[in-house]
C-alpha cells in the first residue's frame, strides 16, 4: 500500500511538469514551489486563563437612636479575593522533522500562556444613621467603617516556544520518462520549513479598586422618618380627576463628620444632615377637547422638588402646552392642547401651481394640527438651464434660505409658499423648466420641536 501510494504522488507530480518544453538545458533544473505548508507534529496547548477575585461584601449598614451610652460600631467592607494566575502554556511537541518530504513544512507552534485574573474590589463601608436630640451624645459613638482592600491581581502564564526546524531547505529531484532515451528529463523541486511561533506570554490582571469609606447621615430628632414618596410614575389616561400626594426628606451636605463623632472614628467627611419634611400634591386639568385615552400607553412622570414645587414631565413624543398654578402645597398643570410628536410631520406637497412670479407651492397637513403649531420652511430649489432630465449634471440650486414668513400664507390646514417671489432667476421658474424641490419644514409646540424633510420633482406647468 505504501508504494501504491507514491506511485500516485508521483503520478501526480509529473502531471504538474507535463507542460514544461524538454531540452537538455531543463534537466535537473530547480523548481522553487510556493505551495501551502503543512504542519509536522502537535502545537503547545494555550494556557487557561485565571479566574476573577470575588468582589468584597459591603459594611452593613446601621441606624442608632442615642441616648447617652456608648456605641461601638464596625461597618467595615471585606477585602477582594485575589485574581487567579494564569496557566502556563504546555510545550509542542517537536521530534524528528520528516527527511525532505515533497511539501513544504511549518514546525509546530509555541502555546500561549493564560492571562492572569482581575483582582476582586474591595465593598464599601456601611452607612449609619443616627437619631439625637443631644449633639454631646454623638461623641458616644465610635463608627470604623473602612472599604475593603481590593484583591491582587493574578500573573499571567508563561507562553512555550515553537519548535525548530532540522534543515531549512532541500530539493526533491523528480524525473519522467525512460533513462537514456530523448524525452527523459528531470526537475529538481525546492521545499522549505519554518520555524513554529513562539507563544505568548498572558497578560496580568488588574489590581481590585479599594472599598470607599462608609457615610454617616445625621437626623436631629428622636422619631424615626416616614417613608417617603418624592417621584410618582402614572399613566396619562390616569391623571383625570385625580389628586397625587408626594413626600421627601431634604438633606444639606456637610463636611467635618469625624469631628463630631467619638475619637478614632472612621468614615467619610462629608456627611448630610436631615433638615425638614417636604410634602407637595398635583392636580391635572384637562382642557383639551380630545380624550385622555388618546394617549393611553404613555406615562408622565411627577416629582417633588426641593422648593416644594411639583414638577410634570411627559414623554418626549407627547406635546402639551398649558400653564402652572401653585395654592399652598398643591400644584394644578392646566392643559390646554396636545398632540403627538407624530401629528406634527404629516405635511403633504398638494401642487405645484402658477408660473414666473406667481409661481407657488402648496402643502396641506394632513393631521390636521396647524392651528395649534408655528411652521417654519426652508427651501432648496435645483433646476436646469435647459429641459435636461432629473438629475443631469445641468440642475444646479438656485436657492437654498428660509421662505420669509410674508411670503408664506396659511388658510387652516393649507400653505401656499410664492416661490415665485423668491430671489431666483426667472429662466429658472419659466414655464417647461424641470425642477427638484428639498422643503424641510420645522414644526413647534413650546419647547418641542421637529423636522419634516418633503421632497418633489416635477415640470412647471405652461
Amino acid at each position: 500500500m505504501r508504494a501504491l501510494g507514491q506511485s500516485v504522488l508521483f503520478f501526480g507530480i509529473f502531471a504538474l511538469t507535463s507542460l514544461t518544453p524538454l531540452g537538455s538545458s531543463l534537466l535537473c533544473a530547480p523548481v522553487t514551489l510556493a505551495g501551502e505548508s503543512r504542519n509536522f507534529e502537535q502545537d503547545g496547548r494555550d494556557g487557561l486563563n485565571g479566574h476573577d477575585g470575588r468582589t468584597g461584601r459591603n459594611g452593613q449598614d446601621q441606624t442608632v437612636f442615642t441616648n447617652g451610652s456608648a456605641v461601638t460600631l464596625d461597618l467595615s467592607g471585606q477585602n477582594g479575593a485575589d485574581g487567579e494566575d494564569g496557566e502556563n502554556a504546555q510545550r509542542p511537541r517537536c521530534r524528528r522533522q520528516p527527511n525532505q518530504p515533497d511539501r513544504n513544512l511549518q514546525a509546530a507552534d509555541g502555546g500561549n500562556g493564560g492571562n492572569g485574573g482581575n483582582g476582586g474590589n474591595g465593598g464599601d463601608g456601611g452607612a449609619v444613621t443616627v437619631y439625637y436630640t443631644n449633639p454631646n451624645d454623638l461623641k458616644q459613638i465610635a463608627v470604623r467603617s473602612l472599604g475593603g482592600l481590593g484583591g491582587r491581581a493574578g500573573r499571567g502564564g508563561y507562553g512555550t516556544a515553537g519548535c525548530n526546524c532540522d534543515r531549512r531547505r532541500w530539493e526533491v529531484k523528480v524525473c519522467k520518462g525512460t533513462p537514456g532515451s530523448p524525452d527523459y528529463h528531470c526537475n529538481s523541486r525546492q521545499y522549505t520549513c519554518q520555524d513554529g511561533r513562539n507563544g505568548y506570554n498572558g497578560r496580568d490582571g488588574q489590581e481590585g479598586r479599594p472599598g470607599k469609606l462608609g457615610t454617616l447621615s445625621l437626623v436631629p430628632q428622636a422619631q424615626q422618618l416616614a417613608p417617603e414618596n418624592p417621584t410618582l410614575s402614572v399613566a396619562i389616561p390616569e391623571l383625570a380627576n385625580r389628586e397625587l400626594a408626594l413626600s421627601k426628606n431634604r438633606w444639606e451636605t456637610r463636611s467635618g463628620a469625624t469631628g463630631l463623632l467619638a475619637p478614632d472614628s472612621v468614615i467619610a467627611n462629608e456627611y448630610r444632615e436631615f433638615i425638614e419634611r417636604l410634602d407637595g400634591s398635583f392636580r391635572l386639568v384637562w382642557n383639551e377637547t380630545r380624550s385622555l385615552s388618546d394617549f393611553a400607553g404613555q406615562t408622565a412622570t411627577i416629582q417633588l422638588n426641593d422648593d416644594k414645587r411639583v414638577q410634570v414631565t411627559f414623554p418626549q413624543d407627547l406635546w402639551v402646552q398649558g400653564s402652572e398654578s401653585q395654592q399652598g402645597n398643591q400644584t394644578t398643570f392646566t392643559i390646554t392642547n396636545a398632540i403627538q410628536e407624530k401629528e406634527a410631520t404629516q405635511l403633504k406637497v398638494a401642487e405645484f401651481f402658477g408660473k414666473s412670479t406667481t409661481l407657488n407651492l402648496a402643502v396641506v397637513d394632513l393631521a390636521g394640527k396647524s392651528d395649534l403649531l408655528t411652521t417654519q420652511f426652508r427651501l432648496k430649489y435645483r433646476a436646469a438651464a435647459s429641459r435636461e432630465r432629473f438629475g443631469s449634471s445641468d440642475f444646479r440650486t438656485r436657492y437654498e434660505d428660509d421662505i420669509p414668513t410674508h411670503l408664506v400664507t396659511r388658510d387652516h390646514n393649507r400653505f401656499a409658499l410664492a416661490v415665485g417671489k423668491l430671489p431666483i432667476n426667472g429662466e429658472y421658474i419659466a414655464p417647461g423648466t424641470q425642477v427638484e424641490l428639498e422643503l424641510v419644514a420645522t414644526r413647534s409646540l413650546g419647547d418641542r420641536s421637529t423636522e419634516q424633510t418633503i421632497r418633489w420633482q416635477g415640470e412647471i406647468k405652461p
